[in-house]
This record gives structure tokens, C-alpha cells and sequence, in this order.
């Protein structure tokens, strides 16, 4: 119990588990919409990253970063860094799997945009961590750069 209770301390482990909630909502809608609806990447992404940010605000805020940042001031950061990170990520990854399929062009398109969501989704997440912790929901414990 006592180790539940120090990993919870960390503000990375409890972004990683809300992470994980909140990749399985978005990973999962941007899946559907891809896979099942056959809706294009970028459609399919950036939605499933709007319902996954949804989310993502609720929780990071209140159990996270336990931020006393006002809704008010902390929205549009939010926005800010998740529109950045999404651009970022899910064009990096994008262009990732547009190099591969020039380099080995009998691997199939549906699985190299799978593998770029997939990529897309890890270099997002890692950014939207700093992003959150260092600018959205900042408060002076973390102005110290060696606060958990």
C-alpha cells in the first residue's frame, strides 16, 4: 500500500495513469474513426484527440497537477498545448510513415497510418506532459525544476 501511495506522489506517474484512461478514449475513438468509420487520418486523429483532451483537462487538473490554477487561466494554455503537440506529433509521425512507405512500398498504407497514429500518440503524450506541467497548470512547487 505504502508503494501505491509514493507512486501516486509523483506528478508523472499520476499523468501516466490518467494518460492511460485517457489514451484508451482517444487511441480507441481515433481507431474507430479510422478503421471503422474510414474516415481520413487527420480526421480521425485530431477527433479522437478532442474527446481524449476532454478528458485529459478534467483529470490532469484536479488529480495530476492538484493545480489551484483558475479554469479561467488554464483552458486556453491547455488548448495551446495540446493544439501544438497534436500539430507537432501527428505531422512528425505522419511524415515517419510517408519516409517508410518510400523506402519499402509493399507495406500496407492502412498499417503505416496505424503505426503513425500509434507514433503520434507517444511523442504526444510526452509533449503534452511538459507542456501541462511547465506552462498550463504551473504553480510555484513547479517552478523548481526538481519538484516531483
Amino acid at each position: 500500500m505504502n508503494r501505491i501511495r509514493a507512486l501516486l506522489s509523483s506528478s508523472f506517474a499520476r499523468f501516466l495513469l490518467v494518460g492511460l484512461f485517457n489514451t484508451l478514449v482517444g487511441l480507441s475513438a481515433s481507431f474507430a474513426l479510422f478503421n471503422l468509420l474510414r474516415l481520413n487520418y487527420w480526421i480521425s486523429t485530431f477527433a479522437g484527440n478532442t474527446i481524449g483532451a476532454i478528458v485529459s483537462f478534467t483529470l490532469n487538473r484536479t488529480f495530476t497537477f492538484r493545480s489551484n490554477v483558475s479554469i479561467g487561466s488554464s483552458w486556453w494554455k491547455f488548448a495551446v498545448v495540446i493544439l501544438s503537440c497534436y500539430g507537432l506529433s501527428y505531422s512528425i509521425s505522419w511524415l515517419l510513415a510517408l519516409a517508410v512507405e518510400s523506402i519499402m512500398p509493399n507495406v500496407r498504407t492502412d498499417w503505416l497510418h496505424n503505426g503513425a497514429i500509434l507514433v503520434g500518440n507517444g511523442l504526444y503524450t510526452i509533449g503534452n506532459f511538459l507542456g501541462h506541467k511547465y506552462f498550463t497548470f504551473r504553480t510555484n512547487a513547479t517552478n523548481n525544476r526538481w519538484a516531483s
